[in-house]
């Protein structure tokens, strides 16, 4: 079980103070968050995708790069990487370099995106984000696994002898997770390809997600992945946490009540009630959190969003403190006693490397002298005849 933190990278106004953090400062300060992240004993650290104020993380790769190599064991991941409009050839050289760079310490989610304007921005039409992000999925899954790609589709332009370079590390591409929060075709993708689903568990009701996730392990199950309890699955969360109820409540009261995201609609203590925002002591968290398991099943990855809404960096650090001192060492051993013996594991690139290679070494592509223009069609590599 991976427990860790994400953020949306919202710029957002202090209620208490007045202030609003520029952009270079919340840039540093989300470094000092995933920084402080490992420190607390967490495993992972997750960062969204946004080209529009107020937000900052229009270029996660070269931020998750520089967090990779200020930590020595920490996971980073994105919470979403737009598969939408983002080219499937950058997010597959971009990552790729990431999943490098980090020695394996990386994975993505994808995701559509909760933004419209953003469809025009990179020249791609809304109405037809749902088989844009299926098609550019395909294409993504394909170019990690074969050396040579010939590819035709509706969204972009056609490949013809194309690698895609560098090679994943080990040949073995980077875990995907696919995000959503209301699609069921989402789901069905996820399970088709036997990849790890994750219900960003904000915003509605458990409800919601419950079906979402029955449905994506049923279907994990049909496409012969593994069994329905087998099916990865990861959660999204929020939490404030003091030593105190009552401290929590009055501390982040006017943080939620001015919170862009909220809208000025539900009451703190009835969103809370309805979703899965917990305001409270450690005690009260765990409480909630162990509960998910009740709803959904034993499921891979727990990520909190604790760094929005205007909290302050000492803030945010002090909640770090607290997941990681007393929450999350209480979570582990929880749910580590109460899950089924045929539960998956949460994958990691070791992991993956041992289910493609066994005791065997892994492969290393080596490339033959330099072709050119890389679009003769035959496989570049020296090993050709052994890749799989």
């Amino acid at each position: 079980m991976q427990f860790g933190v994400f953020s949306v990278s919202d710029i957002t106004r202090d209620p208490v103070s007045g202030e609003t953090p520029s952009e270079a400062e919340r840039i540093d300060a989300v470094v000092q968050i995933a920084k402080k992240t490992e420190e607390v004993g967490l495993d992972v650290f997750a960062i969204g995708e946004h080209h529009n104020p107020p937000f900052f993380s229009s270029a996660p790769t070269t931020l998750l790069a520089h967090i990779a190599a200020l930590t020595e064991k920490l996971i980073v991941t994105t919470s979403t990487t737009l598969i939408t409009t983002n080219d499937p050839v950058r997010i597959a050289e971009e990552y790729a370099m990431l999943q490098h760079l980090s020695k394996g310490r990386m994975d993505l989610m994808l995701g559509r995106g909760n933004t419209a304007p953003v469809y025009p921005w990179f020249g791609q039409d809304i109405r037809q984000s749902l088989p844009l992000g299926l098609e550019n999925y395909n294409l993504l899954h394909r170019l990690w696994r074969e050396d040579v790609v010939d590819w035709e589709g509706k969204f972009r332009t056609p490949l013809s002898g194309f690698t895609s370079t560098p090679r994943p590390l080990d040949d073995v591409p980077p875990f995907v997770w696919h995000g959503s929060i209301r699609s069921p075709e989402i789901a069905e993708q996820a399970a088709y390809y036997g990849d790890g689903f994750f219900a960003n568990h904000i915003f509605w009701p458990k409800e919601h997600y419950m079906r979402l996730i029955k449905f994506y392990r049923q279907r994990y199950a049909h496409y012969g992945h593994g069994t329905e309890a087998q099916a990865i699955v990861g959660l999204g969360g929020q939490a404030y946490i003091a030593k105190r109820s009552q401290q929590a409540v009055k501390e982040f009261r006017p943080y939620f009540n001015e919170a862009p995201v909220y809208g000025n609609g539900p009451t703190m203590e009835d969103f809370a009630d309805q979703t899965p925002l917990t305001v409270g002591s450690p005690q009260e968290v765990i409480d909630k959190t162990l509960t998910f398991r009740e709803h959904f099943g034993d499921y891979q990855r727990q990520l909190f969003l604790v760094d929005h809404a205007g909290l302050p960096l000492k803030t945010v650090l002090n909640q770090l403190e607290l997941l990681g001192g007393e929450v999350v060492p209480v979570l582990r051993k929880e749910l580590a006693a109460r899950r089924a013996p045929e539960a998956a594991e949460a994958p990691t690139h070791a992991s993956l490397v041992e289910a493609k290679y066994g005791d065997q070494p892994a492969r290393q592509p080596r490339p033959n002298a330099n072709r050119g223009d890389n679009v003769t069609g035959g496989s570049p590599y020296q090993d050709t005849a052994l890749a799989g």
